[in-house]
């Protein structure tokens, strides 16, 4: 049995629902998609994206990677290049950026959204990442593979992510994994 293609427009209905303080991301969310291009990374002034929150199964750690064209620790994540079903591609960019072949989806609900602005690079103009974040799980003890993309992976306790980012989304989606833990 295949899992259904993630259909964006309908997890962000649910995800309003869930999130209700997130009311305007989710507005501009559904903007964008108005937009037949939303999922390429041409479409400009912004695109989607998916990315991976890699948790460990206890949720005491989550797998960073520091990447090298931004200099910061963050999750793993890319562009869709086309492809509207986003876990699919944070699953793939999880695995391509971290080497970790046996990650899952703990949900194929959206865990977090967040709009970040993308500097001006010499060959491409500054623009906005839609990015749709899932919590996906990793196993520390599968080795890890850092990618041209990025200078490290490693894996951080959340309680010492600080030592890591001050990227406010990334301490946001640590609270929601704690937040988790004792609901």
């Amino acid at each position: 049995m295949t899992n259904p293609v993630f259909h964006l427009p309908g997890a962000l209905e649910i995800y309003a629902h869930v999130a209700a303080g997130e009311t305007l991301t989710v507005k501009r969310f559904q903007e964008l998609l108005l937009h037949p291009d939303a999922y390429q990374r041409t479409h400009l002034p912004g695109h989607i994206t998916g990315s991976a929150f890699i948790v460990s199964p206890d949720l005491e750690k989550t797998l960073l990677v520091h990447h090298a064209k931004l200099n910061r620790w963050l999750q793993p994540g890319g562009h869709c290049d086309g492809d509207q079903d986003v876990t699919r591609v944070a699953l793939r960019e999880g695995e391509e950026e971290t080497g970790l072949h046996t990650l899952r989806l703990s949900t194929s609900a959206i865990f977090d959204l967040d709009i970040h602005p993308i500097p001006q690079r010499k060959d491409f103009p500054a623009h906005d990442h839609y990015d749709v974040r899932f919590l996906v799980y990793g196993d520390p003890s599968e080795p890890i593979v850092v990618s041209e993309e990025s200078f490290d992976v490693r894996w951080v306790a959340l309680s010492q992510l600080e030592d890591y980012s001050k990227e406010e989304s990334v301490l946001r989606m640590r609270t929601k994994v704690l937040h988790s833990k004792i609901s």
